[in-house]
């Protein structure tokens, strides 16, 4: 295999009982841990993959073991310093695309994924050698390594000839390979996890004798928080820790530790996960700092303790944690330093931070908030927040998932994940980061408008997931989720017995989204029945501060079935007709009279024991009525995205990718970073069905005139640079005659030389027809570091980033995706026909982003595309001026 080295093809691949396996390629040096490996193997192995009973010697391994990764290609799968599984394949020497595939795991380490992991492993290999079809052929009994083939994904059509089954299949990726692999991420995820949050047994490794400290702390909470498993205090330099006997070491502990937490310096931590992988446990929790969040040294100490891990096959929680809890009566365990247990809910939650961990369990405690799980995240060396979600999709305790993150380690995988969760669990998130940080130069008008925390935004947007700015707010969305108050639209009524605090809750509900409508005739007139005459029957209600804990309930009943509402705030006041008490003993009454599917909550303005009587009740309430409004438009939004359709990424046709590729091939044979020019960035356009208009690429004004000669009628002339050419004066439109082009080239020249850049006249000029009058459009692409491409639409024009009425989302883009990017922009009613104009062809605009979608799919070296304007009309869209930079890096 050309330019391949020992290093090359590494990866980590978890497997069904949560722990990892390390594949590499195959070395002559394994040759011993191979036969060990081989004395290992039952008869009944070999017998299943050789057909019959085999002797191996030094001399055959050797042939094994011994490949040239051109005609021979073998992986192999290791835990510690054993060879546990291997696969291979052979290259028909006729048809070196095809090739003849094997895989073996010793007996020990079956059903546990390795064999699925080693064959999802060669399609690298097989892919830089151009192989695209495996085939070989597999005893008719050996049902396992069929299933081992269909696991991975690889969906192989099978011939049966009395006792052999030959097996063909793809080689490369394919739909169904990539959704294999997210499945066995989400079972390794759930079984890694489950090890963690529900262990049998735990060891504090630097647990204290001295409370204070944070392994005397972990140690002490998990005995108070009568956990019901064995704690092991292993302290090598004490005998008995708090009244204990302790152990010098996890080896010396009476049984294996389900559960490893570390509170050790961070020096000794990669010998105590080497002493945890040796003994044979499977996760390992470490609470102690001093590593990537400290630099380049502390970054070096990280990886190599996560190079120990997996050599063990060890997942890691942290570090620079807090720990983790469980909060289950049955499973209840504080391995946390926080003295703080929440009591037992249905509400996951995941802190990023650990000092900040203290502080949200001490707010989930104090609000009544009950958790299922806790786990802080830390520097995310090894398990992540991907891997907490796939854990709380399918855990009964947890009904609601909060995340604290400050980054994201794969956002791709994320958003995939979020989405498939959020449909029967809600997620939300607060977010750290959106300013500075995340803002960068760019050098289009899409990269300026697509940077910052917008990637985020999209990120959320499409996944379903509820970002909230503050922990304030996370929490207020948690009281409503956790009460399961998600109502079906974003229609509510305000019932209050002050006129202020409705006003405000109108104004900031109807900001974020709400919709505060009429009540029906018949509604208003039944609370004109026992209201008093002062008060006011719309929307907001106003009960004026004479009303009563009954008229209350009335208010709440009557308003809930109107057909036109599906969720009412109820707003108190401090009264001296009634007490906070009474009314919300009245809402729980009320509660039990009005349909299930509508959504209640309360706001009570003052401190009483209001706030007891309707959590037990299962009613949220708030504090203030701007936080229960933005709460409920937030919580409203995600109950329509999770009742709509799943949508779909829409496939173009026509596209013509092999074209594209020749394009771009080209473009970077001899630079690594480019931007494309003119003639090439049309072709590259045009070979997906994006619409241009004529141009010609020249170099002089006498060419200049010929080129209007040849388009016929008025053209623009602009430079060819790839550059915002309105602000060096290098555009000139409306031009129709001679003596006009030669005058606008001269005038550009003048233009660019006057503002010192004239280097960009080195690429010349392009004269371009002038297209029919449409709306203006930008349309385009920018490649993020950690999001990757994103897609972005809105008006366009020179005012393009003055306005910024833009819409940006993650690629792949839905159909709905495409509707809503349209439809939120400010300026929607422009395509729509906008006092009296024609509408433009929408159909055009939304495939035009699917066009733009499906060329990054296919051409992953775009790094940015920028089309402004895209002229809009009834018939269809042009682009008018483009730019596109391609990069390898």
């Amino acid at each position: 295999m050309a330019g391949l080295t020992l290093d090359d093809y590494v990866s980590d691949a978890t497997t069904r009982d949560g722990r990892t396996v390390r594949i590499r390629p195959i070395r002559a040096s394994d040759l011993d841990r191979m036969l060990e490996m081989w004395s290992r193997l039952s008869a009944e192995t070999i017998r299943m993959r050789f057909f019959a009973p085999m002797h191996m010697n030094r001399e055959r391994m050797r042939y094994f073991t011994e490949v040239d990764f051109d005609a021979r290609v073998a992986l192999v799968a290791e835990r510690g310093e054993r060879i546990v599984g291997v696969a291979r394949f052979d290259r028909d020497p006729d048809r070196t695309e095809r090739a003849e595939f094997a895989v073996l795991v010793e007996d020990a380490e079956q059903g546990h994924g390795i064999g699925t992991a080693l064959l999802r492993a060669l399609a690298a290999p097989a892919d830089a050698l151009g192989v695209t079809e495996f085939h070989g052929d597999v005893l008719a009994e050996n049902r396992r390594l069929l299933r081992v083939l269909r696991d991975a994904g690889l969906a192989p059509a099978v011939h049966t000839d009395g006792s052999v089954v030959t097996t063909n299949f793809r080689a490369t990726a394919t739909q169904d390979f990539l959704a294999a692999g997210d499945e066995h991420d989400r079972e390794a995820a759930v079984a890694a996890l489950r090890s963690v949050l529900q262990p049998d047994t735990i060891a504090v490794v630097g647990a204290s004798r001295d409370p204070s400290t944070i392994g005397g702390l972990v140690f002490d909470n998990l005995r108070a928080g009568r956990f019901s498993g064995a704690v092991y205090p292993v302290n090598h330099a004490a005998d008995v820790v708090q009244t204990v006997a302790a152990y010098p070491s996890i080896a010396d502990c009476p049984t294996t530790p389900g559960l490893v937490i570390v509170c050790v310096p961070a020096e000794a931590v990669c010998e105590v996960v080497e002493d945890a992988g040796r003994a044979g446990c499977s996760v390992v929790v470490i609470v102690s700092a001093g590593f990537g969040e400290l630099g380049e040294q502390g970054r070096k100490r990280q990886a190599d303790v996560l190079e120990v891990a997996r050599r063990y096959g060890v997942r890691l929680i942290g570090p620079n944690c807090m720990g983790v809890l469980n909060a289950a009566p049955e499973k209840r365990m504080n391995a946390t330093f926080s003295p703080n247990l929440p009591a037992a809910g249905n509400v996951g939650f995941s802190s990023q931070s650990g000092a900040l961990g203290l502080a949200i369990l001490g707010a989930a405690q104090r609000l009544g908030i009950g958790l299922s799980t806790f786990v802080s995240m830390g520097n995310k060396a090894d398990i992540s927040g991907n891997d907490l979600i796939q854990y709380w999709e399918v855990d009964d305790a947890t009904d609601v998932i909060l995340l604290y993150l400050e980054s994201f380690g794969n956002p791709g995988k994320f958003g995939r994940i979020a989405r498939r969760v959020g449909r029967t669990k809600p997620i939300a998130v607060v977010k750290a980061g959106r300013t500075s940080a995340g803002e960068r130069a760019a050098s289009g008008h899409t990269g300026a408008l697509a940077a910052g925390d917008l990637a985020v935004d999209a990120l959320f947007h499409q996944a379903g997931v509820i970002r909230t700015d503050t922990l304030e707010q996370l929490f207020d969305v948690s009281v409503l989720l956790s009460n399961g108050q998600i109502p079906e639209t974003n229609r509510v009524a305000i019932v209050t017995n002050g006129g202020g605090p409705g006003i405000l809750a109108a104004d900031a509900g109807e900001s974020n989204g709400l919709e505060l409508p009429k009540p029906t005739e018949r509604t208003m007139a039944r609370l004109r029945s026992f209201l008093p005459d002062g008060a006011s029957v719309r929307n907001p209600v106003d009960m004026i501060a004479s009303a009563t804990a009954e008229q209350y309930r009335q208010a709440v009943e009557a308003l809930a079935d109107d057909p036109h509402i599906d969720t009412v705030i109820s707003i108190f006041i401090p009264s001296i007709v009634t007490t906070a008490g009474d009314v919300a003993r009245a809402l729980v009454e009320a509660r039990s009279q009005v349909s299930p599917g509508v959504s209640l909550l309360s706001v009570f303005m003052e401190d009483s024991d209001a706030s007891a009587i309707l959590r037990d009740a299962g009613l949220p309430t708030f504090r203030y009525p701007e936080d229960a409004a933005v709460a409920l438009a937030r919580v409203a939004r995600y109950g329509q995205w999770s009742r709509r359709p799943e949508s779909a990424v829409v496939q173009v046709e026509g596209a013509d990718s092999q074209d594209a590729r020749t394009v771009v091939d080209a473009a970077l044979e001899d630079a690594d970073d480019v931007w494309l020019d003119p003639r090439n960035t049309d072709r590259l356009l045009k070979a997906y069905g994006i619409g241009t208009a004529r141009f010609a690429h020249v170099r002089t004004p006498d060419e200049a005139v010929g080129a209007w000669e040849d388009i016929g009628g008025p053209v623009a002339v602009k430079l060819a640079a790839a550059t915002h050419k309105s602000d060096v004066g290098g555009v000139k439109l409306a031009l129709d005659s001679a003596e006009a082009v030669e005058r606008a080239v001269a005038e550009i020249d003048r233009n660019v030389t006057g503002h010192g850049r004239r280097e960009l006249l080195d690429d010349g000029y392009v004269v371009q027809e002038m297209l029919p009058e449409g709306v203006e459009l930008i349309a385009g692409v920018d490649h993020h570091p950690t999001f990757g491409h994103l897609l972005l639409v809105g008006l366009g024009g020179s005012l393009v980033e003055l306005l910024r009425d833009v819409s940006v989302r993650i690629h792949p883009i839905t159909d709905h995706d495409v509707d809503e990017m349209l439809t939120t922009l400010r300026g929607f009613p422009l395509l729509t026909g906008y006092r009296g104009s024609e509408p433009v062809d929408l159909t055009a605009v939304k495939h035009l982003l699917f066009r733009l979608s499906s060329l990054v799919e296919d051409v992953p070296e775009v790094r940015e595309i920028d089309i402004n304007p895209v002229f809009a009309g009834p018939d269809g869209v042009r682009a008018v001026d483009a730019r596109i930079r391609l990069s390898r890096e």
